[in-house]
C-alpha cells in the first residue's frame, strides 16, 4: 500500500504516518523502484492501535512500550496494567487541575458580569497578575 492509501484507511494524514515512522511506532516501509513507500496492509491496524491508545491518554513513548509488549510473548498483562494505571493517575491529576481552572475562571466570569467598564475587567486583571 502507498502512504496515501494507509493514511486514508487509518483516518490520519500523511504527515502523521511519516512522524510515526520517525518515532519507530510503525516499521520503515520498503521503497519501490520509483522511491515510493510501500507499506504492509498490517500498518493500518498498527496506526489505528496507536490512535486508539492516544485517545485513551497514552503518550507516544508509552505507546511504543505497549507495542513492544504486544509482540513479546513473555510479557505479562500486569506490565500493561501498570502503564494503564499510570495513565489513569495522570488523567486524574489533569481533571483536578481543570476543576481548579473552571472554579477560578467561573469566579472571574461572575465578577466580570458585574462590571461595566473594560478597564475594570476581572478576567483581564487576572491574566495580568503573576501566580494567579
Amino acid at each position: 500500500m502507498r502512504i496515501g492509501e494507509v493514511a486514508n484507511h487509518a483516518a490520519v494524514n500523511v504527515q502523521t504516518l511519516r512522524y510515526y515512522e520517525r518515532r519507530g511506532l510503525i516499521p520503515r516501509p520498503a521503497r519501490s523502484a520509483s522511491g515510493y513507500r510501500t507499506y504492509a496492509p498490517t500498518t493500518v491496524d498498527r496506526v489505528r492501535f496507536v490512535k486508539r491508545a492516544q485517545s485513551l491518554g497514552f503518550t507516544l513513548q508509552e505507546i511504543a512500550a505497549l507495542l513492544a509488549l504486544r509482540v513479546d510473548n513473555q510479557s505479562s498483562c500486569a506490565r500493561v496494567e501498570k502503564q494503564a494505571k499510570a495513565v489513569v493517575a495522570r488523567i486524574e491529576e489533569q481533571v483536578g487541575q481543570l476543576r481548579t481552572i473552571r472554579r477560578v475562571l467561573g469566579r472571574r466570569v461572575g465578577a466580570c458580569e458585574r462590571q461595566d467598564l473594560m478597564g475594570d475587567c476581572p478576567i483581564l486583571q487576572a491574566l495580568e497578575e503573576h501566580g494567579t
